[in-house]
């Protein structure tokens, strides 16, 4: 722990590597930072809004807090077996799906990564307007611009900063949901929203895949903020910590959202953030909340400006080669990308609530086959024994374009059509079903399973072990810096 304190303050401010490599040297951090950045990143108004759907969109209170805690736990465990691969490969999650797509053909989910992380940044960014803009005085579109700006400060920093900002995200988010949940409690009959009980497949299940999708769509970075832990932490501990602090947050947040969506009497939609703050109070209260909100989305809008931020440069070096990203590249590529997202809310911050529901239903249809291929791999068929530095080889182990995972991968989409249902397309075997959405179901295990199959029988030679880039140079700059603290403490 001592050595592990030691790296930390020896770690500059802000963030001096990118898509790179994590030496143990520059490893630090502990698993409870893990917990708490998870907690404070769902502990926000997106993911109350995320629950209050199920309500709105026709369930009760009773099923859909069942169907949302079976999503958490479902797509809660696919999130956190993820998280788990960071210590050990000390890299960020999307360059190790070049393992299974190919140094050139990890770009093809990478590319639909960042549209999906500029859809959650940009509907983020719409409700901490409303929040900013009632705890300031001034219009919403203005609260959207004041957002945006800290957003690209706390992501230019990056990661320390990234993870201190989840502890006290974590802290204050506890803080405003006990508040929030004993004014809810004294204002509402929650024993009798309880007893209405009217279950239905298709609502049912609807809440199960927010709540699902919800922590699947973490998977594609969540990686990138375990991957500065020591190689030694334990896999079984992080899977914990992280899967933990998401579920806990997400499902506590969404039970507010439940509440308060059947109690509001059809005022919820258009005014959601109005409406939470109102169960507060008013004057100084209401104040503290709009401010509790606002900071609430700080962690997960930086999340996922972080990760596009990282997904670009991981594109642009599986084409180019190594690449080393300056500061100043940094900030130009936050800028771009915080500058879109800041766009699209503007232009959709009045049809909020049915896009954003339609648009992380969808979202499934192509996250969970990608998830689906990389555990399997990681898990079963290579066994964690990955050749790192041949991740930057088109020419090496991995080849440019790895056809299986491809395949597999557009057959995982594609086999899910028939079964989507939401605005932007509908498939033929919905209404069959009861007008249930069941895709991401099928996009977890057909795809899981085809894929298993065939890499057994198709998967190019593994290695025996875990292959780690040579740190010499920074093991040396490691020894050079404890020499130089041993003399100055002499």
């Amino acid at each position: 722990m001592a050595v592990n304190n030691e790296r930390a303050g020896s770690t500059p401010l802000i963030e001096r590597r990118s898509i790179d490599y994590i030496p143990e040297a520059e490893r630090h951090g502990r698993l409870f930072s893990q917990f708490t950045l998870w907690m404070g990143a769902n502990l926000q108004i997106t993911a109350i809004v995320t629950g209050a759907l199920a309500v709105v969109l026709g369930g009760d209170v009773f099923w859909s807090l069942i169907g949302l805690l079976i999503g958490q736990l479902l797509g809660g465990g696919v999130m956190a077996l993820h998280a788990a691969q960071g210590p050990k490969l000390g890299l960020p999650q999307m360059i190790s799906s070049r393992v299974q797509f190919g140094v050139y053909g990890a770009a093809i989910p990478i590319v639909l990564v960042c549209l999906m992380y500029l859809g959650f940044t940009a509907t983020g960014t719409v409700l901490s307007g409303q929040a900013l803009g009632q705890l300031f005085g001034v219009s919403d579109s203005v609260g959207i611009l004041i957002f945006a700006s800290v957003i690209v400060l706390v992501t230019v920093l990056g990661y320390r900063v990234i993870h201190w900002i989840g502890r006290v995200a974590s802290v204050i988010g506890v803080i405003a949901f006990v508040f929030l949940f004993w004014r809810l409690m004294s204002q509402t009959d929650v024993g009798a929203l309880l007893q209405i009980r009217h279950f239905s497949w298709s609502s049912f299940l609807l809440a199960v895949s927010l709540a699902a999708s919800w922590q699947i769509a973490f998977g594609p970075y969540v990686a990138d903020y375990s991957r500065y832990l020591p190689s030694a932490t334990s896999s079984v501990k992080t899977f914990f910590a992280a899967g933990a602090g998401s579920v806990i947050g997400a499902q506590v947040a969404m039970i507010l959202g439940v509440f308060a969506a059947a109690s509001a009497n059809g005022q919820f939609a258009g005014h959601e953030v109005a409406y939470i703050v109102g169960l507060g109070g008013t004057g100084a209260t209401a104040a503290l909340l709009y401010f509790s909100i606002a900071f609430g989305k700080v962690t997960i809008s930086t999340l996922n400006s972080y990760g596009s931020f990282m997904c670009i440069a991981t594109i642009i070096s599986g084409f180019k080669g190594h690449l080393t990203v300056t500061r100043m590249q940094r900030l130009i590529f936050v800028l771009f990308i915080v500058g879109a997202a800041t766009l699209i809310a503007l232009l959709g911050q009045h049809s909020f609530l049915g896009a954003f529901k339609s648009f992380i239903l969808f979202l499934l249809a192509f996250f969970t086959p990608w998830s689906a291929i990389n555990l399997v791999d990681y898990y079963c068929i290579t066994r964690e024994r990955y050749d790192v530095p041949a991740l930057a080889d088109p020419n090496g182990r991995y080849g440019r374009w790895n056809l299986l995972g491809i395949s597999v991968y557009v057959f995982g989409v594609l086999v899910q059509l028939p079964f989507i249902s939401t605005k932007f397309y509908t498939g033929p075997l919905v209404a069959a079903l009861g007008d249930v959405d069941i895709s991401w179901i099928i996009g977890l295990v057909l795809p899981a399973a085809v894929y298993y199959f065939c890499a057994k029988k198709w998967h190019s030679a593994v290695p025996d072990r875990l292959i780690l880039p040579v740190e010499q140079n920074s093991t040396q700059q490691a020894k050079t810096s404890g020499a130089g603290r041993a003399a100055a403490q002499a």
